[in-house]
């Protein structure tokens, strides 16, 4: 098969009918192009199938790569090598298909098997959190795409997620996992941090504790986006040394289990204050030592071991 030149429209193939993979694929067919076929095995996938791509043929994985001339692949991190090893191992790519994955963690590496065969490789991961239904159609304008491809596959990368209502970000091959471990970093985390927040506000008797971070929230989270470092406030930029100590005695009465992550972003605080010069060496070493004390503390009262088992 000759190497095609870029459609006006794309015959698309999706295997991975998840979160993601069912939306994107929604968003490009309402943007013009041809869902021809998708490969979705599981009761959910189905579900997101029937809701999202209504009247799009599921084939097995090697008939949809078959059948297409750009094929997303958006399956998980861990079986994307692979999904793409038995794609190309089974003959189901061919020269001249974009295969694109959208896995943030990989670059084109993990596509060499498909470019051994002259596919063309491209890493598109959309920096964005899906629920997998119709909800996500609006969220992805003006989504950003950390994209990895070639020169020569520039051009229609650039126009496909413009299709999305993304735009680019060009990460390098070898910068690629630093690129996904910042977005889990600042999104992930960042789960795990309101959620522990809301847990002490309702230890402290609060009974909306996410309607009283909100305004806090968002209010920090645009000053951070907008000014960096500038925007740190609170009693670690100040050296407030005894009111952390409070915090800290608290928390080990009546949230111990938010007392490790804590212990842990005061000090990464403390660093980020120390460094552009807002907090003072001797305040800082101060904080240190109150913040070693209450790890040292929370490792005591953890309970012993049971005789003959392992930690």
């Amino acid at each position: 098969m000759s190497e095609p030149q870029r459609p006006h429209t794309w015959r698309i193939g999706v295997i991975g009918a998840g979160r993601v993979g069912a939306v994107l694929a929604s968003v490009l067919r309402a943007e013009g192009h041809e869902v021809v076929s998708v490969a979705g095995e599981s009761d959910a996938s189905r579900r997101r199938i029937d809701a999202l791509l209504p009247g799009v043929t599921v084939e097995k994985p090697s008939a949809v790569a078959r059948d297409c001339d750009l094929l997303l692949l958006t399956v998980p991190d861990d079986m994307l090598a692979n999904v793409v090893d038995v794609l190309a191992a089974s003959g189901s790519l061919h020269r001249g298909q974009f295969v694109v994955h959208t896995s943030g963690r990989h670059g084109l590496a993990v596509l060499d098997p498909a470019t051994a065969v002259g596919a063309r490789p491209v890493a598109m991961h959309p920096a964005m959190t899906f629920s997998g239904t119709e909800l996500d159609l609006g969220r992805l304008s003006g989504c950003v795409f950390g994209v990895t491809a070639d020169d020569a596959e520039r051009n229609v990368v650039t126009s496909l997620v413009g299709d999305l209502g993304g735009r680019p970000m060009w990460v390098p091959e070898e910068r690629r996992t630093l690129y996904h471990a910042g977005l889990a970093h600042g999104a992930n985390h960042l789960v795990t941090l309101v959620a522990e927040a809301m847990e002490m506000l309702s230890a402290a008797g609060g009974d909306d504790p996410a309607g009283t971070l909100r305004p806090l929230l968002e209010a920090a989270l645009d000053n951070a986006l907008n000014q960096g470092d500038a925007a740190l406030t609170g009693p670690i930029v100040r050296g407030d040394v005894n009111t952390v100590k409070a915090h800290l005695a608290d928390l080990a009465t009546n949230a111990p289990q938010t007392l490790p992550s804590y212990v842990a972003m005061a000090r990464a605080t403390m660093a980020r204050a120390l460094a552009d010069g807002r907090l003072l060496p001797i305040r800082g070493a101060t904080l240190t030592r109150v913040l070693d004390a209450a790890e040292a503390s929370s490792v005591t009262a953890l309970p012993a071991p049971r005789p003959g088992t392992f930690h």
